[in-house]
């Protein structure tokens, strides 16, 4: 970009929004975006040292990429991960983001206070939601073991390792997705899978993903537009 506008400016002063627009409308994806990034930070820094007196990339924006369809996990890939969960902790990492849509971070800091075994309720993330059969039976498998391991720990995380029994944060991020890390089915592609599989069962209704998920606007809409392209995709393959 530089030594093309070197052939026929002077000084980086004579660079126009235009210019800039030109430049931007090039390339298309991230290295447009990064385009726009790396001449910010260039015209930045020169108004900074006086160097320019005015900043040609201001208010110009690179449009939102929405992405392409959300695709499902196909049943070898969930096996994989349904293997992989082999101990008590694991297993209820994986039924978290498996059935609840729990990001690694919420799994991590998730507390003893957000499962209510009585009333058959687990908080995700700020939001109740009912507890299944299958992550009711993974979670006392692990307070079995937790208890059996750790009878005296002061660690208010449902989760704990042999480093944070004996304090009082959550787990690290690289021992709650160790696990899957190298699978196709990873604790982000199960969380994903989880909130599409929903969106299929249930019409691909954003707002009903929202209710479920507390998922945002946006995220849901995505959601729900992939279902819809999923299901299209099924119909017209189900008429040839």
């Amino acid at each position: 970009m530089l030594l093309e506008w070197s052939s026929r400016y002077d000084h980086l002063r004579e660079v126009t929004r235009e210019d800039v627009i030109v430049v931007r409308d090039a390339a298309a994806g991230k290295q447009r975006e990064s385009r726009i990034v790396a001449l910010r930070s260039l015209f930045r820094h020169a108004k900074k040292s006086g160097q320019i007196f005015r900043d040609p990339t201001i208010r110009i924006r690179v449009p939102r990429q929405t992405g392409g369809v959300l695709q499902a996990l196909v049943q070898a890939d969930i096996d994989e991960a349904i293997a992989a969960a082999s101990t008590p902790d694991v297993r209820l990492i994986v039924a978290l983001a498996a059935v609840h849509a729990a990001r690694p971070k919420m799994i991590r800091t998730m507390r003893l206070e957000d499962v209510d075994l009585g009333n058959r309720r687990i908080t995700v993330g700020g939001h109740v939601r009912p507890l299944d059969d299958l992550t009711r039976r993974a979670v006392l498998d692990w307070l079995g073991h937790r208890h059996s391991r750790w009878p005296n720990t002061a660690n208010p995380h449902l989760l704990i390792t042999q480093k944070t029994a004996v304090e009082l944060g959550p787990a690290g991020k690289l021992w709650t997705t160790r696990a899957t890390r190298n699978l196709t089915a990873t604790l982000e592609r199960l969380r994903v899978d989880r909130q599409l599989e929903e969106a299929l069962t249930h019409g691909a209704d954003p707002l009903h993903l929202a209710l479920v998920f507390g998922l945002d606007e946006k995220t849901a809409i995505r959601y729900a537009d992939s279902a819809r392209a999923l299901l299209g995709e099924s119909a017209e393959q189900a008429s040839q």
